[in-house]
């Protein structure tokens, strides 16, 4: 299929907004084009669920990646970056599993 000219947006585009407008781009039906995105939810979680890659790509737009971040001990009387001259005291923080998106090169040209 052809592809349509990118047009300036005001607002950014809803779920069936989007649906509608790749489903008129691809020649596939609203249903098929839903159910090709409700498909990826799964191969992501698969990609960076405990225990498994840990990234998924989808190529030339984005990587979504699993990453650890450590443990925090709590900490007393740190200096207040926000109130020069107080002190502070930190919590602490248990290791947590955070979901970073990075952009690939055909995204980072688009901008």
């Amino acid at each position: 299929m052809a592809k349509k000219a990118a047009k300036q947006l005001k607002k950014p585009m809803n779920k069936t907004q989007i649906l509608t407008e790749v489903a008129e781009c691809t020649g596939l039906s609203r249903k098929q084009v839903d159910s090709v995105l409700s498909s990826l939810e799964p191969i992501i979680k698969q990609h960076v669920k405990k225990g498994s890659v840990g990234s998924f790509v989808l190529p030339g737009l984005l990587k979504v990646k699993a990453v650890k971040r450590p443990a925090r001990k709590a900490q007393k009387n740190v200096p207040n970056p926000f109130k020069p001259g107080e002190t502070m005291n930190v919590a602490a923080r248990p290791a947590s599993m955070k979901v970073k998106v990075l952009p690939l090169k055909k995204l980072k040209d688009m901008v």
